[in-house]
């Protein structure tokens, strides 16, 4: 009746195990790192990067405890954050001869000290948020009217290819603001330009006026339209830059109507936190300014002509561009790095939206021969990325650059790309540091918090109950390294709502072992057996610890699905630690009650506390 089979205890041992293992890392803290990464696309990270910071650190006595590669950086671990400034300070002068020309981003960091072989097994800590870890908090203004400006721009340049192609001649077109002014000859020619404006430009609210004129403005529906595209798309490029550049678990997302909140956890430079936003790429495609002045200005020998400027190439060879942008990296939906299908050469498979597609086909059937420059633009500095000579007309929106790079150039290029451009300017308008100790102020407060609330339930348990008081308390700690170790192996990010969330746990999880030892003490008291007693009270207070459970989890996902930020780091734990409660309440306690009282054939008392009977007889059942 009380007896578990083996493979239930055998469930239970692994789940305990699993559970430690994966908890386990949690006890090993963090270490003061230095962090380098590459501050413009031609400077590669890669192993000859780690032996200049090991000669570095080397060459001004600082020890660092481990020095390693990730993808896109290098970090060093020290033991002390004195010996962190010194390797920051160090590492500045040796990576950026040139402050005014920097290659390398060189930031302050936080990384675990798990040991290697709790690595290898793919065991980490939770993520901690910017209250428990310390870190910058930015919060960015967004330039709306920049964005409108340049939709504005966009609708001048559509607008005047529009006509040219229609045969509606005018007396030109201008953008004065955010306002769209087009000058016609006569009362016919400002006809059907404003017929054709209404067909093809439902954004625009045209007026016409006595001199021949119409004056153009974005509709207050296209304008919010503009604003959410702009914001999202900031978003995003912020999202892609700041995971490139290797900052964990970033926070990132929207505040009213023209914000943005960025945290970086573990980042404790301002300076460089605001390099590391600057970094944000702009796109541009134009054409190679190919007449013998540009092509004396490209070999060094005359001027850079009139309309034209000069931008390097990765390997330091200059080209000659026009002004003239063909494409922004808004009409870039897709950059995937591949091979070309002839040649088996290395390259990047571009896809354009509708309106990309459609200049890009123009443009290369117009000028079948030239070259084209694609630019990369990062903190005020223009480089060529590629500057093919264009074959033939390419239509269909997909694009593939190719030729002299290899598959490594070929990924990287197809990243940048990728990493988007800003749909509008933003400034910062706010900042502030959590330096680590006030992050480790919190994480003792929370921790105090939880480990006193579970010792003060622990007593009342084991005195009220007994040894099924035990049961329950050693059933809670169960709940609670299993709830952190599924924190742990999701890399859920751990915050001080998240800490009170794990505190109601505890209570909740509790409340159902409360519901079972009551409900065998109402057995007992109507008379049955105490190992009737223990059957029925189990599987009685199943459906009630259900119930409960149920409703609780939905208000969790509740909070889950429609609230943010903090809210939903509380909603994370609240729906793991209900889960989690659900089998240790449940599951693992009934085991260990199994464990302790099944094998007595004969069994006469059970420790569950005095249990009185109604009719004040003798108690069915007391503390051994």
């Amino acid at each position: 009746m009380n007896r578990y089979p083996l493979w239930k205890y055998a469930i239970i041992l692994v789940a305990l195990l699993i559970s430690a293992l994966y908890a386990l890392p949690n006890l090993f803290g963090e270490s003061p790192a230095v962090q380098v990464s590459a501050a413009r696309s031609t400077v590669r990270i890669d192993s000859g990067t780690v032996t200049r910071v090991e000669q570095a650190l080397a060459a001004q006595g600082v020890n660092a405890a481990l020095i390693q590669l990730d993808a896109n950086s290098v970090k060093a671990r020290f033991e002390s954050t004195d010996d962190q400034l010194k390797a920051r300070d160090a590492l500045e002068k040796a990576l950026n001869p040139d402050p005014a020309d920097a290659g390398h981003v060189v930031a302050l960091n936080l990384l675990p000290r798990t040991p290697s072989w709790l690595a290898s097994l793919g065991a980490s800590p939770m993520y901690l948020g910017l209250d428990l870890r310390g870190g910058v908090h930015f919060m960015l203004q967004v330039d709306m009217a920049a964005a409108l400006q340049r939709r504005a721009d966009v609708l001048v340049a559509d607008l005047r290819t529009l006509l040219r192609e229609k045969g509606v001649r005018h007396g030109g077109i201008g953008r004065n603001g955010q306002t769209i002014e087009l000058r016609a000859g006569d009362a016919q020619t400002l006809g059907a330009a404003q017929d054709l404006i209404r067909e093809q430009f439902p954004d625009l609210q045209v007026t016409a006026t006595p001199d021949f004129r119409l004056i153009g403005t974005i509709s207050p529906e296209a304008a919010r339209r503009v604003q959410d595209q702009a914001l999202k798309q900031n978003i995003t490029t912020l999202h892609n830059r700041i995971n490139e550049l290797g900052v964990a678990e970033p926070v990132i997302q929207q505040q009213g109507a023209d914000r943005i909140v960025v945290q970086l956890p573990g980042v404790q430079d301002t300076a460089k936190a605001k390099d590391i936003l600057g970094r944000t790429a702009t796109l541009e495609v134009r054409m190679v300014d190919e007449s013998v002045e540009g092509q004396a200005a490209e070999r060094g020998t005359g001027p850079v002509p009139f309309g034209a400027e000069r931008y390097p190439e990765r390997d330091g060879r200059a080209v000659i561009v026009k002004r003239d942008v063909l494409l922004t990296g808004e009409n870039l939906t897709d950059a995937q790095a591949g091979f070309d299908s002839q040649t088996q050469e290395a390259a990047v498979h571009l896809t354009l939206d509708a309106k990309g597609a459609r200049i890009f086909r123009d443009v290369t059937r117009d000028n079948v021969g030239k070259r084209m420059a694609i630019i990369l633009f990062e903190k005020g500095r223009g480089e060529v990325v590629t500057a093919p000579v264009i074959r033939g007309e390419i239509g269909g929106g997909r694009v593939q650059i190719s030729g002299a790079m290899t598959t490594v150039e070929a990924s990287d290029t197809a990243l940048l790309l990728r990493a988007g451009s800003l749909a509008a300017p933003m400034e910062i308008v706010e900042e502030r540091t959590i330096g680590p100790s006030l992050g480790a102020e919190n994480i003792a407060k929370g921790f105090n918090s939880v480990m006193w609330g579970f010792a003060v339930i622990v007593l009342f348990m084991c005195v009220y109950y007994m040894l099924f008081g035990a049961f329950s308390s050693i059933a809670l700690g169960f709940n609670l390294l299993l709830l952190v170790s599924l924190l742990s192996m999701l890399q859920a990010t751990l915050t001080l709502p998240g800490i009170a969330a794990m505190a109601l746990a505890l209570g909740m999880a509790i409340d159902s072992n409360v519901l079972i030892n009551e409900r065998v003490r109402e057995e007992l008291r109507r008379g049955a057996s105490p190992q009737v007693a223990i059957n029925t009270g189990y599987e009685h207070a199943w459906g009630t610890i259900l119930d409960s459970n149920v409703t609780s989890l939905i208000a969790g996902l509740a909070l889950l699905i429609f609230g943010s930020g903090p809210v939903r780091g509380f909603a994370v734990v609240h729906c793991l630690g209900i889960v989690t409660s659900m089998f240790s309440s449940v599951f693992f306690s009934r085991g260990l009650v199994n464990l302790w009282y099944g094998r007595q054939k004969k069994l006469k008392t059970v420790s569950i506390g005095t249990v009185w009977r109604p009719d004040g007889q003798t108690p069915a059942a007391k503390a051994d």
